[in-house]
This record gives structure tokens, sequence and C-alpha cells, in this order.
């Protein structure tokens, strides 16, 4: 299992860890970036993700089955815990580890004194510049990156590795050793083949802190335990600043080249590549990857400054308790083998020529050097180096910044465009005054919606079902300073009560059964524009104190909510009910009345409409022409008479659909009396009835006059004779169904089955 993963469910393309991250072994594949491990050396620097993104895999599940296994299990103590644990003793830390059920606990420095006299003989010995081995992210850097130094490499293991082989060799391979420490590149040790088997679990000390936590034991209530093993002397030394140097026996002079010693990202990685270059060549090198030494790995107390924890372990180390070692551990037990071995485990990327670093470089908008800004946003310190890893698979060109900013600023325009065109030809399709009519009713209509648009007035729209009351409220949302804001339509009659509240006012999550997320109102997302409630004389008295509220307030608050919301929305209502019956009768808000009748338009029912009626006619046509996509030439004189001296319960609604009705059904491109439903072949027949219209009517016209209702009162009767069975009528009159279907539709005769 790899020590670090991504969470790509976290991951927002900030390439935080790209950035970060010495030797970027970080590819970004559709926008997620993972750990290339080939490449990775474990500095931990990609685990300061803004996001959680990367985490350290738990190994506290492993520590539990270890320490419930049976076997004896021994804990090794990085050099830095007390810096960690300087809320306790640590004789406490001891005795809280053994509570845990480890059998013994060591000091990992002692795995420094160990290694002490084998780096004293390697670097007497040594015919080349040697580079310390006990920091694993050094090896890896050189492994992987570097292999060019791996002759320099001290063939030494680190502490940790030097006490796992210690201990097994005492108690036996059978025993289990898990180190606590700051370090992430230890967990990525202990895979490598060269370090398998000494250890068998690293743990940070955030993962030992919860297991503590999770058995509820409290060290600081304990008594203080003694540590295992051999006293570490001055190897408590080796996590600080010059502490290698100190146990090795090295005492450099301040005036000295030969020995060079580093600690920290950017000096580790400079004296590696001057190494590499051939422009340095010290005898020894001694080199740590974290800023701050080991004390300040990855995993350590952030909360802490870096002298402050020095102060500790220099105190720690001056006043620690002697030892008194088991009697399998004295000062004559035989060194375990120290010495490791490298190899190369560089991953082979493929190399770009010229050729492709400009392809990739002109398909993010950089032609010239002047187009290069290395803002190094996309992780990377130029646009060349991110060409590259582009090229080797390791990057995405949606990774450049500043292409992405131009692509959006290109996008905008084009959407920019095509909103342009929208709304050309949606105003193309509606007009700039859809509303049609030349009669006197209409007119006055008009002059109220031009007076009242600009204004942020409240409206209450009045008339019959059909006469177009959503279109009056569209008409006056056009005009007013709020166009260029949403216009949020709401019929209170489609929405049950229960409902209505929630998509007027919006909800909280778990406000009620079904709220399974926060929902916004309609209100909300009609803020700064304008809402439009038709049938509002249909909602519940308790929709009507909180439209009373939003309207003396500006205010909404969701269902389930406590904090209102202030919002900015004109509102038009419409009804087609008596509200002031509605007052005396109890059931509509007295008050919530005056606040909407504020500006009040009564839409004439289209009966009174007559003069407009041929406009009207020719308007639903025309729209019909298009939706239909068939070539209507008009409609016959003898219709637009009918429809004149026709009531028209439904108003304009009815008006529209019966014009598309008969456009369907047209056959020679006009729409005939014939066309509309038999109606208005009645009505046309009463509204003629004087001599002069009779005489100024054809033959033809009258003998398909009457024709048409005697064919009417023929289909009636067939249809009662059979109980309203459709098949049975259409056998008494001999004709197939189908036909007899057509005939019911003609004439509009509804079917009702008899019992």
């Amino acid at each position: 299992m790899e020590p670090i993963v991504t969470y790509q469910e976290r991951c927002r393309r900030c390439y935080s860890c790209v950035r970060t991250c010495p030797v970027k072994a970080i590819k970004v594949d559709q926008g997620f970036a993972e750990i290339i491990y080939d490449r990775c050396i474990g500095c931990g620097n990609c685990l300061h993700c803004p996001q959680n993104a990367k985490v350290v895999v738990d190994r506290m599940v492993r520590t539990q089955e270890l320490l419930t296994s049976g076997a004896t299990v021994v804990a090794v103590l990085g050099c830095s815990f007390p810096a960690f644990f300087h809320a306790i003793t640590p004789g406490q830390l001891a005795a809280g580890l053994k509570s845990l059920g480890f059998s013994e606990v060591h000091e990992g420095a002692y795995g420094a004194r160990m290694i002490a006299g084998s780096y004293h003989e390697a670097l007497h010995k040594a015919d080349r510049p040697l580079i310390s081995s006990h920091c694993p992210a050094v090896v890896d850097l050189i492994e992987r990156h570097y292999p060019k130094l791996i002759p320099n490499l001290i063939g030494i293991v680190s502490p940790m590795i030097a006490m796992g082989r210690f201990i097994k060799g005492v108690l036996g391979e059978d025993t289990k050793v898990v180190y606590v420490s700051t370090c992430i590149a230890a967990k990525f040790e202990v895979q490598s083949a060269e370090s398998a088997g000494a250890i068998d679990v690293v743990l940070t000390y955030q993962e030992i802190d919860k297991l503590f936590k999770s058995r509820g034991i409290s060290p600081s209530s304990l008594n203080e335990a003694v540590f295992d093993g051999i006293d570490p002397g001055f190897g408590r030394l080796f996590t600080l600043t010059g502490g290698p140097l100190k146990v090795f026996g090295i005492e450099p002079d301040f005036l000295d080249t030969e020995i060079v010693t580093a600690q920290g990202e950017s000096h580790t990685t400079g004296i590696i590549k001057d190494l590499a270059a051939g422009r340095i060549a010290p005898t020894f090198a001694d080199l740590r990857f974290c800023n701050g030494g080991c004390v300040d790995g990855p995993a350590r107390d952030v909360d802490l400054n870096h002298f402050y924890k020095r102060k500790l372990l220099v105190s720690y180390n001056n006043n620690s308790k002697p030892y008194s070692p088991a009697p399998h551990y004295d000062s004559t037990a035989i060194l375990p083998d120290l010495r490791r071995s490298y190899s190369e485990k560089s991953l082979k990327l493929p190399v770009p020529g010229k050729d492709d670093i400009k392809r990739i470089l002109q398909s993010i908008n950089k032609y010239s050097q002047v187009d290069e800004l290395n803002c190094r946003a996309c992780g990377y310190n130029s646009c060349r180096e991110l060409a590259v890893a582009v090229f080797q698979g390791l990057a995405d060109i949606e990774m450049c910044l500043p292409h992405n900013m131009q692509q959006i600023k290109e996008d905008r325009g084009r959407l920019m465009q095509k909103y342009e065109l929208v709304r050309r030809e949606l105003d193309r399709q509606m007009g700039d005054d859809p509303i049609v009519g030349e009669d006197q009713g209409i007119k006055e209509v008009l002059e109220l919606i031009r007076q009242v648009g600009p204004t942020p007035t409240t409206v209450l729209i009045r008339g019959e079902t059909g006469t177009g009351k959503e279109l009056t409220a569209r008409a006056i949302h056009r005009l007013s300073l709020r166009n260029d804001k949403p216009l949020v339509t709401v019929n209170c009659t489609t929405i049950t009560d229960s409902l209505l509240e929630s998509e007027l006012f919006g909800h909280k999550k778990g406000a009620f059964t079904g709220a399974i997320a926060e929902k916004k109102g309609l209100f909300e997302e009609a803020d700064g524009g304008t809402i439009f409630l038709d049938e509002i004389g249909d909602i519940t008295p308790k929709l009507q104190a909180e439209l009373l509220r939003l309207l003396d307030l500006g205010e909404v608050r969701p269902v389930g909510g406590t904090v209102a919301k202030k919002v900015q929305v004109r509102l038009i209502a419409a009804t087609n009910k008596d509200l002031e019956q509605g007052v005396r009768e109890g059931w509509f808000r007295e008050d919530l009345y005056y606040r909407l009748n504020v500006f009040n338009i009564h839409l004439p029912p289209l009966r009174s409409r007559v003069d407009s009626i041929p406009a009207l006619a020719q308007h639903f046509l025309d729209k019909s022409r298009k939706k239909l996509n068939k070539n209507i030439i008009g409609i016959e004189e003898r219709a637009v008479l009918a429809m004149q001296h026709y009531p028209w319960p439904g108003n304009i609604r009815e008006m529209q659909n019966i014009i598309e009705r008969s456009a369907v059904l047209a056959k020679d491109g006009v729409i005939r009396l014939d066309s509309l439903p038999t109606i208005f072949s009645d009505t046309y027949e009463r509204c003629a009835g004087d001599e002069v219209s009779r005489r100024r009517v054809s033959f033809k016209a009258e003998r398909e006059l009457h024709v048409g209702k005697t064919e009417k009162n023929l289909i009636a009767r067939y249809l009662e004779e059979a109980g309203g069975n459709v098949a049975k009528a259409a056998r008494l009159a001999n004709i197939p169904r189908r036909t007899f279907y057509r005939l019911l539709g003609k004439h509009d005769i509804k079917v009702v089955r008899g019992d």
C-alpha cells in the first residue's frame, strides 16, 4: 500500500501539490493530481494541500492487529519525540505505549550511535566525495533523479533500519518493530527492497496520539516507565542542526570546505546539483531534506517553532535518566549488519524536441517569448517546463491560467453574441408590443402599461381566465428598469399548498420530509427582477401572511430557517376572483388586498373586443403558420364574422387554440367556417338571419350550412340510440367508426356513455 493517497473528489485544480513538489512527481490527468510513486521521494510537501486531497495512509489498524496478534511488538521512538509529546514526560510516554500493548519501548537515537562507527570508518577510507544516507528522502532523490551520484552515497543504513535490525537480532526475527517519527519518507523507505523486513510499521506521532485517544489512555495520568534497550547518549541530538556531525565525532572548522552540512529542500537540492555538475567536491556532505532537520519533519508539531523544539531536545538530553538495560541489551551486544546497497530507480521519460515544445506552446497561445509569462500558476517554473511536462504526460495544457482566462474571455464573447441573437429573435417573435388589438378597452390597458412599466410599483392585474394577464405582466416587465433581470412566473393554482410556500420562499435541509437539500426560493431567484404571481386569490391565509411580510419588510425567510434574507423584487399579481368579496367573506386578508391593489389594470373579456377579433385572428394565424410549418393563406370572412358574434368564454386562450386546431384541419390554405367547431356555424346562422345578410350569402354557403346542421343532428341521434357507444352508433349509421369519430370532432359533439 502506498504511504500517501489522493482523494480525487477533494482535488480542486489548485496545483498546490505540483507547485511544492521539488521533483515534480505529480501527474495531472483530467484535472486530478496523482502522485507518481516511481518519482516520489517522500518529502511530504504535497500533504500541505489546501483541500486535504492528499493524506498519509492510516496505519493504526495494522498496528492494532500486531498488538493483538500475540507476537512481541516493540516501539521505537524517533529522536524528536520530546518536541511532540512535550506535555508529558518521556517516562509517561513509555508507560502509555506499554499500556497500548508494546512489549518494549526504545529510543531510536541509539540507531544513530550504532552507525557512527561505520561512518567514521567510511570517511577515513574515502576516495571520492561521500553523501550521508541517513535521510531516506535524500537517498530517494539520488536514486530516482540523480543516479550519477549513487556511488557517492555511503553504503550504511539509516538509524531507523539499524534499530530494526538490532532489535530483531536480539529478540528474534519474529519480533515486530513499530517505528514512530515525524518522517514520511521513512514510510517509503521500509517498502524498499534494501530495507525490507527491518521495520514492520512506521507511524507518525499523530497516529500514536490517536491510538491513545481511541483506547482511552491518558499518558499524563500514568506513572513513569523506563525505556528499554541501550542508552543512546549523544545520539539524542542527532535530529538537531549539526547533530549528525557531533554523533559521528566530526568537529568541522568554520573555514573548512571539505565537510558540508545542509538541511532544507533548497540547500539540499542545490548541493546535489552542484555535486552532479562537478562544481564542488567536498570530502563529506551531510544532507537532510527537511527544513530544520528531522525535528521539523512533515509530521511535526506545527504549533511550536524550531528553536523551542531544539530547547526541548537539548533539555531532555541534559536531564535524561540513566538506563538499566536488560541482560540481553548490554554494551557487548553484537552490532547488526549496517551495510546497504543502492540502485538506479529513475523513471525514464520521453524527451521532447524543439518542434514538440513549440507546438505545445502555440496550443496555449504562446507564439513568442513575450507570450511566455512564466507566472507559475500551473506549478511549473516556466511555460517551457510546463510544455515539457505536457509532452511527457505529466500535465495538461488546461493547467495554464493565462490560457484559461483567454479561453474564458473568448467563450464569454461567443456566449454574449449568442445571447444577443437569441434576445433579438425573441423580441422579433414577441414584438415590441405583443398585446394585439385596436379596440378602446385594450388601448386603455396599453396606456396604463406604458405609465406603470418604468416604476417599481406593485401591480394587480384583474380579468377573466384567458384574457392575457401573463402577457400583460411580461409587457410591464419589458418596459421596467429591471428588464435585464429575470421575470419569474408562478401559477399559484398549479402547486399544492404544502409545496407553494417552499417554492416561493425556499427551505432548509431537513425542514420537512423530502427536503434532502437546501433550496433557494423563487423570490430569492427573482432578486433584482420581477415576480408574477398568477391566481393570487387562491393562496392560503398562511401564505397571505408571509407575502404581506415580504411586501412590508422586503425579506424572505426559508421554511425551517431562522434567518431572513433581504430581497428586492417587484411584485405583479393577477386574479380572476373578486378580492373585494373575499375581504368581506374573510378568505382574503384586507391588509394584503390594499398592499396589492396599488395600481390596478382590468383586462376586458374578448366578447367586448369585437373590433380587435380580425387582428387577433390574423395574429394567431401567423403564429400557427410558423408553428405547424403549413402554408395558411387566410381566414374566410364568414369565419371571422362568426368569431365576432361568439361569446368566447375562454377568451384569448380559447381563440388561440381554436385557430391552431382549424389551421391543422384546413385543406386548401384557408380557414373556413366548417374548419371551426360546429358551434361557430350555429353562431353564424343566427348572426346572418336578416334578409339582407341572407341575400349576400351564396347558394353553396346556404347549402353547406343546412347540410352541416342536418349532419350534426343525425350523428347526435345515432349516438343517443347507441347509448353513447361510438362503435355501435357507427354500425347503426352504416359508416366506418373512424369516419364517425371524425364527424364527432367536426361538430364538437361530446361522447357521454349511458349506464
